[in-house]
């Protein structure tokens, strides 16, 4: 009997991962290719999505070779994306310019004036803020500033529509990325129609998908064009994929109230799920069936995590590229060593990471990185321990805020690429006093994907059939250390003072920056 599998596609910030797995979740293929990212001014992210089109096709060519597996072995596809990642096209899915990112946040203004109409839809940004990152600040950008460009649209979508519409030539949304950065609520009609209109976007519903599905819902088989070009089989199922972190939440098992869900990667993201309609200031949520029906997730989350590692190793660890290029081991092996050796604390140093802002629980663009108590005796190991420490800071601020509020966090369950460094992980646990378990298949968006399309192929009937089969953790379990949570306690109480003390000299460094690459673009052109 020939061997069933599936694929799990993961387009994350810098990559598109896709999976193949067996029924049991044992990864058997992977193929990686990587796509760029435009920052054409400070905080503007932008991507092509015709180059994450042809990443796709030849990650699904890799893992499909990986693995020796055969066209008619698979039985079903799923994916997940960046959120919201937002895409203006043609019909046909043919982009009228870049894509925005997800951390894209030039829509500030526009966040703004969102934030200051003081509509109900709002509950879903606890009262307060609206981040630039979500949909409606992006789109409402694009119609004040690149007015025909928004006008020729057909269609805008998010990035995993745009992938679906590609596989399948079925326009869709997912309830999972629509809950979560669209402000739907499909238990009170959808899209709230008049926050919408207050905000300027009444015209923009003919413009979005109306067919709403659930995660794992069998939207449809592979056109035949492209099941040529990903050489695979015509009309194998597609599932209803959504937001990368949220798949990576079913990868992780996360399927009911009392665990906590921490994906790491560019960015931290922390999520739990409630049966109560929770809408608090400084939590995000809650969002309705965004990942389990009946569920209800709520969020916090970090802009910065990972990409302010990758940012210190890329300016400050040249030499360490050197000496790994000899043998001796990675450079991110090497910084751990070296950072293992300083005490909890960073004798004095206190990282604030907002590198790219900061999404919860102040949700503030303009807010900026931060280095404080530094001295001469301070080297590299401690600017490297110091970040990790300011991120773990910064989860456990947000951790702290769930658990006001009623939010069960009795574990954490954590993947990503930070999971890869013991110190990183148990530098978390120190700080929040909280055991952390990782899987064993550590591309848990992949293997989320992976299990949607194992529902919509007809291998299992839902999520937590999927997951019992599908899933599994590592046996050993990061346990905090209590003497060093306590040394931790000091540290991350400053880090919590540091905001409120230092926001508005970071606004005004902001502006005073802002209005510099104004007067200099000013200059170029002329």
């Amino acid at each position: 009997m020939t061997k069933e599998l599936v694929i799990g596609i993961d387009a994350g910030t810098e990559s598109v991962r896709v999976g193949i797995y067996d029924l049991q979740g044992k990864q058997v293929g992977l193929g990686i290719t990587g796509y760029q990212t435009y920052h054409p001014r400070p905080g503007w992210a932008e991507q092509d999505p015709n180059e994450w089109w042809s990443a796709l096709v030849n990650s699904v060519k890799q893992a499909m070779n990986q693995a020796g597996a055969t066209k008619d072995q698979i039985i079903g596809l799923g994916l997940d994306t960046t959120c919201a990642t937002i895409v203006l096209c043609k019909n046909d899915g043919t982009p009228l310019r870049r894509a925005l990112l997800w951390m894209d946040i030039r829509s500030h203004q526009e966040a703004d004036f969102i934030s200051s109409t003081g509509e109900d839809a709002l509950k879903y940004n606890g009262y307060g803020k609206v981040s630039p990152e979500w949909m409606v600040c992006k789109a409402l950008w694009l119609k004040r500033n690149e007015t025909e460009t928004y006008e020729n649209a057909d269609k805008i979508m998010d990035f995993s529509d745009w992938y679906t519409y590609r596989l399948t030539g079925r326009c869709t949304g997912s309830v999972s990325t629509t809950t979560y950065r669209w402000h739907y609520n499909p238990e009170e009609g959808g899209l709230p129609k008049r926050f919408y209109e207050a905000i300027g976007l009444g015209d923009i519903f003919e413009k979005l998908p109306t067919d709403i599905c659930n995660l794992g819902e069998h939207i449809g088989g592979l056109t035949r064009e492209v099941a040529e070009e990903l050489g695979l089989r015509e009309g194998t199922p597609v599932a209803q994929g959504g937001v990368d972190a949220l798949n990576g939440i079913i990868g992780l098992g996360v399927t009911k109230p009392g665990k906590l869900a921490l994906i790491t990667g560019s960015s931290h993201n922390v999520y739990g799920l409630t049966t109560k309609s929770i809408h608090r200031r400084e939590i995000l949520g809650s969002f309705p069936n965004a990942v389990i029906p009946n569920f209800r997730l709520v969020e916090a989350g970090q802009s910065s995590s990972g990409s302010t590692i990758k940012w210190f190793r890329t300016n400050f660890c040249k030499d360490l590229e050197q000496i790994a290029n000899q043998g001796n081991g990675n450079v991110y092996d090497i910084l751990n060593e070296e950072a293992s050796q300083i005490p909890p604390g960073s004798e004095g140093l206190i990282v604030l990471d907002y590198w790219q802002g900061n999404r919860s629980p102040h949700v503030d663009p303009n807010a900026r990185g931060l280095i404080s108590g530094l001295t001469l005796k301070h080297g590299r190991a401690h600017l490297y321990r110091a970040i990790i420490e300011g991120i773990a800071y910064g989860t456990d601020y947000n951790i702290r805020n769930f658990r006001k509020n009623g939010i069960a966090t009795n574990e954490i369950y954590a993947a990503g690429g930070a999971t890869n460094s013991k110190l990183f992980l148990q530098i978390h646990s120190d700080v929040s006093n909280t055991a952390i378990h990782v899987p064993e298949d550590n591309q848990v968006a992949c293997l989320g994907s992976a299990i949607l399309a194992s529902i919509a192929g007809a291998a299992y009937e839902n999520i937590d059939e999927a997951v019992a089969n599908m899933v599994r953790f590592k046996q050993e379990i990061i346990e905090p250390n209590q003497e060093n949570h306590e040394r931790y306690q000091l540290y991350a109480e400053q880090y919590r003072k540091a905001y409120p003390n230092f926001h508005q000299w970071m606004w005004d460094n902001t502006k005073i920056d802002q209005n510099q690459a104004v007067n200099s673009q000013k200059e170029f052109v002329i």
